[in-house]
C-alpha cells in the first residue's frame, strides 16, 4: 500500500474505534472506589503548605476576593444578581468630567442590602447607564448633589421628567444638595429654576398619571457645617463637609449602614476635612487629575495654562489623592472623574503609589462594580448594553394593589381644537383589515385601582419585583437580629 493509503486506513480504523467507545452500552459502571490520599497530601496538593488554608498570590489584598454568591468572578450582568442582605452594591454609571462616549459625567449608584437605592450626582449622560444596567427610572428617588456644576446633576430634568412618566407617580423625587452663601446659589434655587425649565413640559405630560411625581422635596442644608447628618432612614446615615472647589457650596459625603461605609467626595482640592471624616471608611472614593498637564493639552486640546489653572484651584492632584487616601486608610482607595486612556493610567497609578500603598481600583470607565461586606470587597467591570430597554417600573404591591393616578390635564385643555383637526383620519393610513382600537381618552373617571391578582402574571412579576426583594431582605437582617 502506498504511505497515503496507508495513512488513510489507520484514520478510518481509529475512527471506527472511537465510534465504538462513544457508543452507549447499556449501564454504565460507576468508577471504581479508590483509597484515599492521605491528609497530609490533600492539603499540600490544595493548599500548597500555606498558612491559613488559602492561597495568598502576588500583591493582593486581604479580603480582596469575590464573594461566593457573585455569577462571574470576571464581570457583572445586569439583572443577574440580587444584593444581599449584608451587602453594599456601588456602580460607576458615570466617571468622566468632560462626557464622551464611554464615560459619562459622574454619577455613583449605591444599593443597599436593606433595598435601599441612592444616587451620588446625576451627570449628563449617566441616565442611559442606568437604563443599561436595568434600573428603572421611577427607582431613582434619592438624588445627593456633591455640587452645581452641570457636569454633575446634567441629568436631573430627565431623571424629573420621565422617572414620573414611568411610573414615579407614587414617590417624591428627593434632592440633597448643600446651600449657597447666598440663596440665588443653593440646591433650592437650582430646583425652582428646573421647574421653571420644565414649566411646558410638566403641563404637556399632565396628561399622564402624575400623582407625587411633580412634588420635588429639597433637602438644602448649610454647606458650613461640616458633619452635619443630613439622612437618617432604614438603619442609614449620610453626613456631609466641605470641598474647597473655587467656590462656596461644594460638599462631600459619608453614607454608613449595617457597619459598611462609602465615601463620595465630589470635586475639589485635597483637604483635612476629608482625612477626618472619611477616616476608616470601607469604600472612599474621590477624583483626581494626573501631572500630565503638557501632555493633555495635546490630546485634549486644553492649553496647558488653563489646565494648570483649573487643577490648582479646583481638583486634587494623583500624588494628593494617595496622600489623603493614607490618612483615611480605607478598605479600598477609588478614583473617578477622570479621563481613562492609556497614556494616563499607568502614570496615574505612580502618582497614587507614591503615598497610599493599600487596595486601589479605578472607578472608571463607566460600569465599574463593587460589591463590599464585612468580610471582602471585589471590583469588577459591568458589561452594559448599548442598545438596552428600559426596566419596567418597580412598585410596592405589599398592599394588594396598584394605584395610578389619574391625570391632570386632559388634551382638550392646553390644546386648541385647530391643531387636532388637522389630524389625518387613522383609516387613511392604517391597512384594510386592521385597525387598532384607538386610545385617545383617558379610560377612567377617577384613579385607576387594579388589585395585584387582576394584573398579568408577567406584569406581576416585573413590576413588583423590586418590593419582593426588599421585604426578602428586611426578613433576613431580621433574622440576623438586625433593624431594617
Amino acid at each position: 500500500m502506498q504511505p497515503a493509503a496507508i495513512r488513510g486506513f489507520v484514520c478510518l480504523v481509529i475512527l471506527i474505534a472511537g465510534a465504538l467507545w462513544l457508543a452507549p452500552a447499556g449501564e454504565a459502571e460507576p468508577p471504581p472506589v479508590q483509597t484515599p490520599s492521605s491528609e497530609d497530601q490533600i492539603r499540600s496538593a490544595l493548599f500548597g503548605g500555606v498558612p491559613m488554608d488559602r492561597w495568598k498570590e502576588g500583591l493582593l489584598f486581604e479580603g480582596i476576593r469575590p464573594q461566593p454568591w457573585l455569577q462571574s468572578a470576571a464581570n457583572w450582568f445586569p439583572g443577574t444578581e440580587e444584593v444581599q442582605p449584608n451587602e453594599m452594591r456601588i456602580t460607576f454609571m458615570g466617571s468622566a468630567p468632560m462626557i464622551r462616549p464611554g464615560q459619562m459625567n459622574t454619577s455613583i449608584f449605591v444599593e443597599l442590602g436593606n433595598g435601599d437605592k441612592f444616587v451620588f450626582d446625576i451627570g449628563e449622560g449617566s441616565v442611559a447607564n442606568y437604563v443599561a444596567a436595568r434600573v428603572a427610572l421611577n427607582e431613582l428617588k434619592r438624588v445627593f448633589i456633591t455640587h452645581l456644576h452641570v457636569d454633575h446633576f446634567g441629568a436631573l430634568p430627565y431623571v424629573w421628567m420621565f422617572g414620573t412618566w414611568a411610573g414615579g407617580w407614587h414617590e417624591n423625587l428627593e434632592v440633597f444638595g448643600p446651600s449657597g452663601r447666598t440663596p440665588e446659589y443653593g440646591t433650592a434655587k437650582m430646583v425652582e429654576g428646573m421647574k421653571m425649565m420644565t414649566n411646558w413640559h410638566r403641563d404637556a405630560f399632565d396628561v399622564f398619571p402624575v400623582g407625587k411625581g411633580w412634588d420635588v422635596k429639597v433637602h438644602e442644608f448649610d454647606f458650613r457645617d461640616n458633619g452635619g447628618l443630613v439622612y437618617d432612614r432604614n438603619g442609614v446615615k449620610v453626613i456631609h463637609w466641605q470641598r474647597s472647589h473655587a467656590k462656596d457650596g461644594a460638599s462631600a459625603y459619608r453614607l454608613d449602614w449595617n457597619g459598611l461605609c462609602f465615601v463620595w467626595t465630589g470635586d475639589g482640592r485635597p483637604s483635612k476635612l476629608d482625612a477626618k471624616y472619611a477616616k476608616g471608611c470601607d469604600v472612599y472614593v474621590t477624583e483626581l487629575q494626573p501631572e500630565v498637564v503638557e501632555i493633555n493639552s495635546g490630546v485634549q486640546g486644553v492649553p496647558p495654562f488653563l489646565g494648570r489653572y483649573t487643577i490648582d484651584t479646583h481638583h486634587t492632584p494623583a500624588y494628593a489623592a494617595g496622600y489623603v487616601a493614607n490618612q483615611v486608610q480605607p478598605r479600598i482607595f477609588m478614583t473617578t472623574h477622570m479621563n481613562f486612556d492609556p497614556f494616563l493610567n499607568e502614570e496615574t497609578v505612580a502618582e497614587v503609589r507614591e503615598h497610599w500603598k493599600g487596595p486601589f481600583h479605578f472607578g472608571a470607565p463607566d460600569g465599574i462594580v463593587v460589591n463590599v461586606t464585612k468580610e471582602s470587597i471585589w471590583v469588577r467591570e459591568g458589561i452594559l448594553p448599548d442598545y438596552p430597554n428600559s426596566r419596567a417600573p418597580q412598585f410596592d404591591l405589599t398592599n394588594g394593589q396598584l394605584i395610578v393616578p389619574h391625570p391632570r390635564n386632559d388634551r382638550a385643555d392646553i390644546q386648541e381644537p385647530f391643531v387636532r383637526e388637522q389630524q389625518i383620519d387613522p383609516k387613511e393610513y392604517y391597512p384594510e383589515g386592521y385597525h387598532p382600537e384607538l386610545l385617545e381618552e383617558w379610560p377612567v373617571p377617577g384613579d385607576l385601582v387594579i388589585p395585584v391578582e387582576a394584573l398579568p402574571e408577567n406584569l406581576k412579576e416585573s413590576m413588583g419585583a423590586e418590593w419582593r426583594l426588599r421585604e426578602k431582605n428586611r426578613r433576613a437582617l431580621e433574622a440576623q437580629g438586625d433593624k431594617p
